[in-house]
């Protein structure tokens, strides 16, 4: 075992940490890391550099994941043991914060170095994978690199997804110096994957009510996304009467307000998180504006009822976007995780992740959780003290060394 005291292993977690603290910094004091961007870029260059520090082979699939392996995962197929995979992904949301992606990233290579450093030998390929466009930021899908690993979400409708510039991806992936062409499902890469466990901080405060620095995922609420659309007549905001208005800021507005009152009604969670107004002007009257939602909850059917009850209300048609049923981890694995980890809890997650889609693939996939102290997330004041970074980076250290034992 690793002669490395907690309090080395957690200045070790927040100095890989630190070696990225710069990459994407916004003015808010968050993070702008969205897909195939220089700040991306810069984040691939590092995941291979520190990947091949510690001794892993990179490769990528067809997709643009960057997988880096302990061992030959081709071969650890072809005896009949597909490879343990872990890892998560480095872009974020528009002012997202430090650990929402990264710290399963860090703690995954920490992992695979403590297991090498222990001379461990594994029975199987380990893996370490960053999935590109987890967040969806700035396509819209979330997820994206793995839904399209899946087949989930097909080339030709990912291709023609457009950022708020009105960029496709196909012309983001050729700027890149990326071929569009190459983009889809990928077989080769999903069959060396026998096991997925994702590290995550956790986006919410069970963790910290229950006292515990780690638990172990059970399950992900389903989540849809919905576009609204609104038309009205562009005028001057300081010449045209009240009266005489045809403003669709107001049912956008309406939406807000709605989407709030149908959620607290079924059980749900609803969010109007991105509009955008046109002409955008502070003197002009609207001639158009667009409201997407985000519904999430713990009953799928409930889910299901939020959008009708807001058409009904709003008298208009969303757009669904995407949807994810309910996500269950596979129970023995889960168990046998908490196990293993000394009885840690099981919990759901209204979080979407990688290793949901993974997961509803067909693949053996599981989450680790990590306390997050302040319970928020998609913010700068998203954290995790560094005691528990490490002990979670321990706890997947645990993990693989169990999975890739035999």
């Amino acid at each position: 075992m690793s002669g490395e005291s907690a309090m080395e292993s957690a200045a070790a977690v927040e100095n890989m940490l630190g070696e990225i603290a710069g990459v994407g910094r916004a003015s808010t004091g968050g993070y702008q890391r969205f897909a195939w961007t220089r700040e991306d870029h810069t984040l691939r260059e590092w995941f291979r550099g520190a990947a091949e520090a510690v001794g892993l082979d990179v490769t990528e699939d067809r997709v643009g994941n960057q997988w880096a392996w302990w061992g030959d995962p081709d071969a650890s197929l072809r005896a009949g043991r597909p490879g343990v995979v872990t890892g998560s992904h480095l872009d974020s949301v528009p002012g997202g914060g430090n650990f929402d992606g990264p710290l399963g990233v860090v703690a995954a290579l920490r992992a695979v170095d403590t297991l090498r450093r222990d001379g461990f030998t594994p029975a199987r390929a380990i893996g370490v994978v960053n999935f590109v466009d987890e967040e969806g930021a700035r396509f819209g899908v979330a997820c994206a690199g793995s839904r399209v690993l899946t087949g989930a979400l097909s080339p030709d409708h990912a291709l023609a997804l457009t950022d708020g510039d009105g960029i496709t991806l196909a012309q983001a992936l050729t700027a890149a110096g990326r071929d569009p062409r190459a983009l889809g499902r990928d077989d080769e890469a999903l069959a060396r994957v026998g096991t997925f466990v994702e590290l995550h901080i956790e986006q919410g405060r069970w963790l910290v009510d229950e006292g515990s620095a780690v638990a172990v995922a059970s399950s992900i609420w389903p989540h849809g996304r919905w576009r609204f659309d609104f038309t009205g007549e562009a005028n001057h905001a300081g010449t045209t009467r009240l009266a005489d208005r045809d403003d669709p800021a107001l049912a956008l507005a309406s939406l807000i307000l709605t989407a709030r009152e149908a959620a607290a009604t079924l059980g749900c969670v609803a969010t109007v998180g991105k509009v955008r107004v046109v002409p955008n002007g502070v003197n002009a009257i609207p001639s158009a504006a667009t409201g997407w939602l985000d519904g999430r909850g713990a009953d799928e059917a409930a889910v299901r009822r939020l959008v009708p009850m807001i058409e009904q209300t709003l008298g208009t048609r969303a757009v669904e976007e995407s949807f994810t049923s309910t996500t269950r981890f596979d129970p023995a694995l889960a168990a046998d995780l908490a196990g293993l980890l000394g009885g840690a809890p099981v919990i759901g997650t209204g979080a979407g992740h990688d290793a949901g889609v993974l997961a509803a693939h067909g693949v053996r996939a599981a989450m680790l959780f990590v306390r997050n102290p302040t319970g928020v997330s998609h913010s700068p004041a998203e954290h995790a003290e560094a005691a528990d970074c490490a002990a979670g980076a321990a706890a997947l250290t645990t993990v693989l060394r169990s999975l890739a034992a035999s």
